[in-house]
């Protein structure tokens, strides 16, 4: 498959999902939200055990597209609203984990999709925030959701009430990105950790993920009961008794 504004490249087992409309700072419109799903949902088909989500050029995604929404009905808006709220859904359910490579800007629905991958990478240019209360609006592609389940509520309220823009140096010390790196060193540390992902096995990574993103979403009962279940539904697996026996038998393990 190939789309005008979106990439998906391979390294072995590592899909890279690039946003590429950088003569509009890869803002989301309607063609690259579908692009995007299409995207997501053919890495899933091709069982990619890890991937990284990036921006061509000098942004990683500079937000939606502000002509597109400025006229849209309430009706439009719902519409909109759930195409981002999918996509965004899309990339947190993935079975393997995502890394989101930020370069550049990475406001509004660009943070708000940084916020949905599982761990996040910044070049020290970057720029991240939610400035949509300075629009007249809040966050409409989970970014009330899921900034304090990453930043804290403090942070997040302060991000999304001010309209804050935070450099990333700021916006590591409050937990909204777990690493800066050197401009010139995000792509391979980006690829470097994804590639370490890919290495560990799969069936534990997956359910490390899912039962995480349980607790997220329910009460922690609930989520230390999913929790209880995978655990133990790993036990008899290939990668399970074969990362014991390595452990045991002090050499690395060979994972399927």
């Amino acid at each position: 498959m190939s789309w005008e504004t979106v990439t998906l490249e391979w390294d072995g087992d590592v899909a890279t999902l690039t946003i590429d409309r950088p003569d509009a700072l890869n803002a989301l419109n309607v063609e690259t939200l579908e692009a995007m799903q299409e995207a997501l949902a053919e890495a899933k088909r091709e069982d990619a055990r890890a991937l990284v989500l990036t921006g061509a050029g000098n942004a990683f995604i500079a937000g939606a597209d502000i002509k597109y929404m400025q006229d849209l009905s309430t009706e439009e808006a719902l519409e909109w609203g759930e195409l981002g709220h999918a996509v965004a859904d899309a990339i947190e359910a993935f079975p393997a984990p995502v890394v989101a490579a930020i370069n550049g800007f990475a406001l509004g629905g660009g943070c708000e999709m940084a916020a949905a991958c599982d761990l996040r990478v910044a070049a020290e240019s970057a720029v991240i925030g939610q400035p949509e209360i300075d629009l007249g609006i809040v966050p409409g592609f989970g970014g009330t959701q899921r900034l304090p389940e990453v930043a804290g509520e403090e942070a997040a309220r302060r991000i999304i009430y001010l309209g804050q823009r935070l450099d990333a140096e700021t916006a590591a010390e409050v937990g909204l990105v777990g690493e800066v790196v050197g401009d010139d060193e995000l792509d391979a540390r980006a690829s470097d950790l994804a590639a370490e992902l890919a290495e560990k096995p799969a069936l534990a990574l997956r359910g490390a993920k899912r039962a995480m993103n349980q607790r997220a979403e329910g009460s922690k009962e609930a989520g230390l009961g999913y929790e209880r279940e995978v655990f133990a539904g790993l036990f008899g697996t290939h990668d399970q008794r074969e990362g014991m026996e390595a452990f045991v038998e002090d050499r690395d393990p060979s994972f399927k």
